[in-house]
């Protein structure tokens, strides 16, 4: 059994009282104040994610674009420096290696990947496989330390702090500059919660994370900021409708099945585009939809869903009580004809039927 790492932050996690366990081969924080506390702060103010347990890597030189291009599904010769777009990695047979976002740090030569923590590996020996054209590919991301600052206060704080005009970002833009007296970082507008909001990306080094940490929570005191956990980050996508790797999609998920046909670009081939380009001319068989519960009763991983006549159409991904909403909500894959907005469902809750009903995103 391998080790459980620790990321830069995990003594600030334990000194704060957090709830840790084992996430994706790290010591992570689960909860500090509790899971609706922390949703409602990042709803209403200002929370803080370490997020330094996702993979960074580089990919340089004058084929660059050219590999991100064969390896991933969206389109990244749209981007311009300082512009990052959502993308996945699809495999070939017809499901998703991962998701990632694509930064192109300088147009053609030099672009940032960052992918999910448990599957750094998995991605890196991937996109190795297709690197038959020499690029440079650096994996930094043990080195790199990653907080997420989200809500609609979080601008306001960073912006303290920072030399980058965060205050006017444009969403899935990024700038680097110094923060504090810290040279180099990278402040995305990205985020995985849909309150607004940056990421900062800096090198592990020194004193810097525990700096960066301080003044987060000292300059973010009067905006109620509050320290965040996996959990209410959960919360907070569920919410939105957001795609987690390994529950809503995974390697035997298609973007179109995932509703994911926005970053699937058909202007370029790439790994499987012929087959799921087919997918989307002639329809998918299942498709991952939205679903609110009518009757009471939380959706979980993995509960099968059912039809009125019991018959079962498919499975819970993802469900939670919303804590903004006040019900129960879930993602699902069911069957093509009962993905419309509107149908009814029932989810298999202890061997009892629970309605539930077919919605759009973001949840409401």
């Amino acid at each position: 059994m391998s080790e459980i790492l620790n990321t830069p932050f995990t003594a600030k996690h334990v000194a704060l009282g957090a709830k840790m366990a084992a996430f994706a081969g790290y010591n992570m924080p689960i909860s500090y104040a509790g899971i609706n506390l922390e949703h409602a702060a990042v709803r209403n103010a200002a929370g803080v994610f370490d997020v330094s347990h996702m993979g960074e890597f580089i990919v340089r030189g004058p084929n660059a674009l050219d590999l991100i291009q064969r390896v991933t599904s969206n389109d990244a010769s749209v981007l311009e420096d300082g512009k990052a777009q959502y993308s996945c990695l699809p495999n070939t047979t017809g499901g998703i290696v991962d998701d990632l976002l694509v930064y192109c740090v300088e147009k053609n030569k030099v672009y940032m990947l960052v992918v999910n923590a448990s599957n750094i590996e998995k991605d890196w020996n991937w996109i190795s496989g297709y690197n038959t054209k020499g690029v440079e590919m650096i994996n930094i991301s043990a080195k790199t330390a990653l907080l997420a600052v989200q809500g609609p206060k979080a601008t306001q704080i960073v912006q303290k702090m920072t030399d980058i005009d965060v205050l006017n970002m444009p969403y899935y833009s990024f700038a680097k500059g110094k923060l504090l007296d810290i040279d180099n970082v990278l402040i995305s507008a990205t985020g995985y919660t849909g309150a607004g909001g940056v990421e900062i990306y800096f090198e592990d080094m020194d004193d810097n994370a525990s700096k960066v940490w301080d003044a987060l929570f000292e300059l973010g005191a009067e905006f109620g900021i509050q320290p965040i956990g996996l959990g209410a980050r959960d919360t907070l996508r569920l919410e939105m409708g957001f795609c987690l790797y390994g529950n809503d999609i995974d390697d035997t998920t298609s973007p179109i099945e995932a509703g994911l046909g926005w970053i699937t670009k058909f202007t370029k081939e790439f790994t499987n585009s012929a087959a799921i380009k087919a997918q989307k001319e002639n329809g998918v068989a299942k498709k991952l939809v939205g679903f609110e519960m009518i009757d009471r009763g939380i959706p979980r991983h993995y509960y099968i869903i059912k039809d009125a006549a019991g018959k079962e159409i498919g499975s819970v991904t993802s469900g939670t009580q919303a804590p903004s909403l006040g019900k129960a909500i879930g993602l699902g894959y069911v069957a093509t004809e009962h993905a419309k907005l509107g149908t009814e469902i029932y989810i298999d809750i202890r061997n009892t039927l629970v309605k539930a009903k077919v919605v759009k995103f973001p949840f409401k």
